[in-house]
């Protein structure tokens, strides 16, 4: 698990942890969402794994693009 580094100081992401096939975010209630190339797509996935490591636009593109897709 690495701390999301919030970049624009207000995401409700605090952590997240990137797996092979899949990224599992936590958010500020302390509740994870795990988000996989099979339910939320491929691209998707890969996509969050670069915001994620970036620090920056994570929250907003799973609000926009996979917000019901989890695991």
């Amino acid at each position: 698990m690495e701390k999301y580094s919030n970049k624009r100081g207000n995401s409700p992401i605090t952590y997240f942890q990137i797996e092979n096939d899949r990224i599992i975010v936590w958010f500020k209630e302390g509740k994870s969402y795990t988000y996989s190339h099979l339910k939320a797509g491929r691209h998707h996935v890969e996509q969050m794994k670069t915001l994620a490591r970036t620090g920056s636009g994570l929250s907003a593109y799973i609000t926009q693009n996979v917000r019901f897709k989890y695991d």
